[in-house]
Formats: C-alpha cells, sequence, structure tokens
C-alpha cells in the first residue's frame, strides 16, 4: 500500500473540511454582527460575510467536480 497517498488524501480532506467549516462559521458570525441594531457597525461586514458563504460555495462545488466523474473527464 502507498503509505504517502494515504497520507496526503487524509490531509487534504482534513484541510477541505476545516476551511469550508471556518468559512461557514465565519459568514454566519458576520451576518449575526451585522444584523446587531444596537450598535453601528461598519458597512463592509455584510459584503464580508456574502464573500466567506460564496467561498464555502465555490469549495463545495470544486470539490464536487473532483468527485464526479462526469466533469473531469
Amino acid at each position: 500500500m502507498k503509505w504517502l497517498e494515504l497520507v496526503l488524501v487524509a490531509g487534504s480532506t482534513l484541510l477541505a473540511a476545516v476551511t469550508v467549516t471556518v468559512l461557514y462559521a465565519l459568514g454566519v458570525r458576520l451576518t449575526a454582527i451585522a444584523g446587531d441594531t444596537r450598535t453601528a457597525q461598519p458597512g463592509w461586514i455584510r459584503p464580508l460575510s456574502y464573500l466567506c458563504f460564496g467561498l464555502c460555495g465555490l469549495a463545495v462545488l470544486f470539490g464536487l467536480y473532483l468527485i464526479i466523474p462526469y466533469f473531469s473527464k
């Protein structure tokens, strides 16, 4: 068995899962901060949260592109 390839796949899977989770959690947190009406927030927080959600979606779509054989022909 090729152990180096196994470690490489496991590491990249862990990195991808952590990246998607952090981007989604950061997007949720920034959306909550932008929706807080008690304090005045800078105008760049809500677009930054949408950017986090967009990057999360792109990471998921790229993972689907890698998994589905039809797209990688």
